[in-house]
């Protein structure tokens, strides 16, 4: 009996011993820690297998954690149990349609159609112009299709209007205005001349300004009045026009108010945005690449015949793929017995440098 007490004695003084060495060491480890967390100056960044590793452990201490955790919160290792409880349960992976099937892609094509050309029709307006061809679809699923895509509901979206709408909605009432510039020998020394054009979107019809060195405000308002005086080639429209034109300072105020008193509206382009101008633009390419890079100018009187040749060439001879490939202002066309009987002929301007072909009567 005495040997049982002694042993139990003998068994407790060693346990008590050892828990104090782990104790100690705990501390130990503990302080030292606390000296690195001091030193380290970033967050401390874990992986997920060492989030997961921390938190089970955390979750086998309980409450005693709070006496333990150094690196993390408490809350931290909480948390991060709470979320591989939560990942053990989650099924959304195993899922094979998250919600209800979208509708095909025809029909959502048709739905963004529908809401960019007709910018004030709303979800109910486009749910019963699908109902007419043949789709049920609910106001509801066509908002969530415009969302997704970043389309506006129809309030917002119809009081915003893009550039290209604008010109698209009346081309036919707009002019634009730009200067190309052209290198010409003068003497013994190249000189660079500024022609002013004006295009009319709709039809292409070219009208040129005038040709100077100098560009200025007064020199730009003085060709706006020749041109728009009682006969010249820019009269009042029957409805308000526009002309729309870069920031350059020669285009001022007074230039705008000549066009205003024939009912045409000067409108400035935001800055840095040619392509806003793309018609203007897109004849200065055509007369530069088709004609002007190709010769070399002596004297003004050079340039103004080229770049008559060449608007006769444009207006009655060139095919323009904006307008179908047909020619802007043709010359009257042969009967079709003289079409099938003509022979093809060749005309050519600027010793050949601009051709056109055509049938010749019989």
């Amino acid at each position: 009996m005495k040997g049982r007490i002694l042993l139990g004695k003998l068994l407790a003084l060693i346990t008590d011993q050892v828990n104090q060495e782990l104790l100690d060491a705990i501390d130990y480890q503990q302080e030292e820690i606390r000296i690195l967390n001091g030193q380290i100056s970033k967050r401390i960044r874990f992986t997920d297998a060492q989030r997961k590793n921390l938190a089970e452990k955390a979750k086998m201490l309980g409450k005693a954690i709070e006496q333990y955790a150094t690196i993390v919160t408490p809350d931290t290792l909480y948390r991060w149990h709470r979320k591989l409880i939560a990942r053990k349960f989650d099924g959304s992976k195993k899922r094979k349609y998250p919600g209800r099937p979208r509708k095909p892609e025809v029909v959502e094509d048709l739905v963004l159609s529908i809401a960019k050309e007709n910018p004030r029709a709303g979800a109910l307006n486009i749910s019963g112009r699908l109902n007419g061809l043949g789709h049920s679809i609910c106001k509801e699923t066509i908002r969530q299709i415009l969302l997704r895509n970043g389309i506006d509901p129809a309030p917002q979206r119809g009081k915003r209007k893009t550039w290209a709408e604008f010109i698209a909605q009346h081309k036919d009432v707009i002019w634009a205005c730009d200067f190309f510039t052209v290198e010409v020998w003068c003497g013994l020394r190249l000189t660079t001349f500024y022609v002013l054009f004006f295009v009319h979107l709709k039809s292409r019809k070219v009208i040129l300004g005038g040709i100077t060195e100098n560009p200025t405000g007064l020199w730009c308002e003085q060709t706006a009045r020749e041109l728009t005086g009682f006969d010249g080639p820019i009269h009042g429209l029957d409805r308000k026009g526009y002309l729309i034109h870069d920031r350059g300072t020669y285009f001022t105020e007074d230039f705008g108010k000549v066009f205003a008193g024939v009912n045409i509206e000067a409108l400035k382009l935001p800055p840095r945005s040619p392509n806003l101008n793309a018609f203007a633009e897109r004849f200065v390419r055509s007369i530069k690449h088709d004609c002007l890079n190709h010769l070399i100018l002596v004297g003004e009187a050079s340039l103004r015949r080229t770049r008559n040749e060449y608007l006769k060439h444009y207006h009655m001879e060139r095919n323009h793929q904006g307008l179908g490939n047909d020619i802007p202002f043709p010359k009257p066309a042969i009967t079709e017995n003289e079409y099938d009987n003509g022979h093809v002929a060749k005309k050519s301007r600027l010793g050949g440098l601009l051709n056109f072909y055509h049938r010749q009567a019989a």
